[in-house]
Parts: C-alpha cells; sequence; structure tokens
C-alpha cells in the first residue's frame, strides 16, 4: 500500500510479555461450537454468544491490558472448521505505545475450512508517536471457504496533539486460498509517509477491508453510490480483483472508517454469507 525505503520491517526480540490465543470452532449439528480456547498471558475470550442463531457463533477477543509496549507480541490464531461458522471482533481498540527502541507486534493467523465461513471484525489499531510496531494478519482459506475482515489503523492520536512525528508502523493483510494468493497488502508507514502527497496526503487513519470471494460487480455501484462522506478531505474506494473485493478508506476519523466498513457489511453480507448484518452487541455499549 505504502512504502518509504527501507521498506524492510524492523527485527524484533521478545524482551517483554508474550501472549497467545488458539481458538477453534467446530460445527456439530446445526451449531457452531467453540472447541478450542487456549490462552497464554493476559489473551483470552469470555463466552460465545449467538444473537443471529446457533450456527453463527460470535465471540469477543479480549485484551485487558490495552496496548503493547515495546518487546511485547501477541499471537492469535483461528480455525474455523468444516461448515462451522464464526464472527470475531474486539471491544477496544489495539493501541501501541510509545517505545525506546523495541518493537512490539501482532500476528493474527485464521484458517477457514471447505464450507465454512470466518467474519474478522476488530476495532481500529492506534499507534502512538515513537511508536515500533508491527502488525501480520494471514488468512488462509479452503476452495469453497467464505471470509470477511477488515483493519482500520490510526497513526499518532490527533485529538491529544500526537502527530506521528516519530515511529514506524509496518502491517501485512494476506488471504491465500490453498497456494494462491488471493490479496497481499503491506505497508511501511513513518511520517514521511503520513505527510507525503503520493502517501497518506496528512490523513492519519486508514483502512483496508477485503471480501472474499468477490461481491458481483453490480454490487460495487451500490457500494459507491450508498456509502456516503462526510469530509471533502476523506476517501472512500471500491475495486473489484479476480478473487476478491476491496474497499479502502483514507481520512481523519476511524469512527467513519469503521461506520464505511460497516455500511458495506450490511450491503455485502446477505450476497457473501446470505443473512442480513447485525451488529455484535459489543459495538453498541
Amino acid at each position: 500500500m505504502f512504502a518509504v525505503e527501507p521498506a524492510q520491517p524492523p527485527r524484533f526480540e521478545h524482551t517483554g510479555w508474550e501472549a497467545k490465543l488458539e481458538l477453534g470452532f467446530r460445527k456439530t449439528g446445526t451449531r457452531t461450537v467453540l472447541v478450542q480456547r487456549e490462552h497464554t498471558g493476559p489473551l483470552r475470550v469470555q463466552r460465545p454468544f449467538y444473537p443471529e442463531g446457533e450456527d453463527l457463533c460470535h465471540v469477543y477477543v479480549l485484551h485487558p491490558p490495552g496496548g503493547l509496549a515495546g518487546g511485547d507480541q501477541v499471537r492469535v490464531a483461528v480455525r474455523v472448521e468444516r461448515g462451522a461458522r464464526a464472527l470475531l471482533t474486539t471491544p477496544a481498540a489495539t493501541k501501541f505505545y510509545r517505545t525506546t527502541g523495541r518493537v512490539a507486534q501482532q500476528i493474527n493467523r485464521v484458517s477457514v475450512e471447505s464450507g465454512a465461513a470466518c467474519e474478522w471484525l476488530p476495532q481500529e489499531t492506534i499507534v502512538f508517536g515513537g511508536a515500533r510496531a508491527v502488525t501480520r494478519t494471514r488468512v488462509e482459506l479452503a476452495d469453497d471457504a467464505r471470509f470477511a475482515g477488515w483493519d482500520v489503523t490510526c497513526l499518532g492520536r490527533p485529538a491529544a496533539g500526537d502527530g506521528f512525528a516519530t515511529g514506524t508502523y509496518t502491517s501485512g493483510f494476506e488471504i491465500w486460498r490453498g497456494d494462491q494468493p488471493l490479496f497481499i497488502d503491506r505497508a511501511v508507514c513513518s511520517h514521511a509517509v503520513l505527510s507525503a502527497s503520493w502517501g497518506l496526503r496528512g490523513c492519519p487513519v486508514f483502512g483496508t477491508f477485503v471480501l472474499a470471494p468477490a461481491l458481483p460487480r453490480e454490487t460495487l455501484g451500490v457500494l459507491r453510490e450508498q456509502v456516503r462522506l462526510g469530509d471533502p478531505a476523506e476517501t472512500f474506494a471500491v475495486s473489484s480483483l479476480q478473487h476478491v473485493t476491496v474497499c479502502r478508506y483514507l481520512g481523519g476519523s476511524t469512527q467513519r472508517a469503521l461506520q464505511c466498513f460497516q455500511e458495506v457489511w450490511q450491503i455485502g453480507r446477505p450476497q457473501l454469507f446470505g443473512r442480513p448484518a447485525s451488529a455484535p452487541r459489543i459495538w453498541l455499549t
């Protein structure tokens, strides 16, 4: 997406705490059951929810400390077994704090088996000025698996006067079907990228929403027509690649970015997953 030389991610040295969470979902009869829930450190889920019926399991991933300092590492692994359906979100933003030089990282891996469906809809990531942060998300899909997932990032904290004058943020978002890459997105962001006309144009918030398989082409026009922007400085775009639909947001508000993506989700979810959009209850609190 955006890059500034050198484009290599900073080297990670594990000197802080390490948190791991492994989740497994299985279809049992007509019900999707959370059959695996293993955690190490301050990362966990409390219990599954079924606000849309027993076939779709909602899970909220909790990280009580609320943020990562230099040297911390968070790993999340999700497996949705054959025919199961899962929706994962978070109750709050992920924060990367200022560091004296050590790197913090979050690694997510999502595996969706044949006939299964997964929705990966976390709250935003906030990268404090002076942070050195790395995030990587890899999604592996079986031939007929379905997936929708977004990633929203804010560089600095504009309301608090943090303009991300120093620090780096490196991200990767990949979707594979077998050994075929459907979508690979990588970014290396710094203040130079934030302020450059060829980069973020001074807009601290950017986001990507990917749906696989791709929505029908006629739906793209509906999305462009119905997703409205309230600020001339904001940009919203929809693209259709061979196997995925990609939506982008660039602007100054994480709330607006998430609102845009939720509007896309409301339109695209019935076509991709065969059910109307029903917001997780945690979004309403």
